[in-house]
């Protein structure tokens, strides 16, 4: 799980990095952005795992579970 916009290094950057070293890792990003901005400015692939802050530590919870579970 990473932020989108962080400083040093954007998310997508260090999902990158990430995933050269553990290919079959699942992402989450999270961002005070919706996913409509990152989508229009290339900034995230269509149908990556997504959400939006603020939120609870519940949908945080579903939403991991979700990522951890899929299969694509």
């Amino acid at each position: 799980m990473t932020d989108v916009v962080m400083p040093e290094m954007n998310g997508r950057d260090l999902s990158g990095k990430i995933t050269d070293l553990y290919p079959d890792i699942r992402l989450l990003f999270m961002s005070g952005y919706t996913a409509n901005v990152f989508a229009h400015r290339g900034i995230l692939d269509k149908g990556v795992a997504f959400i939006q802050k603020p939120f609870s530590i519940a949908d945080m919870a579903l939403k991991l579970r979700k990522v951890l579970d899929d299969n694509t």
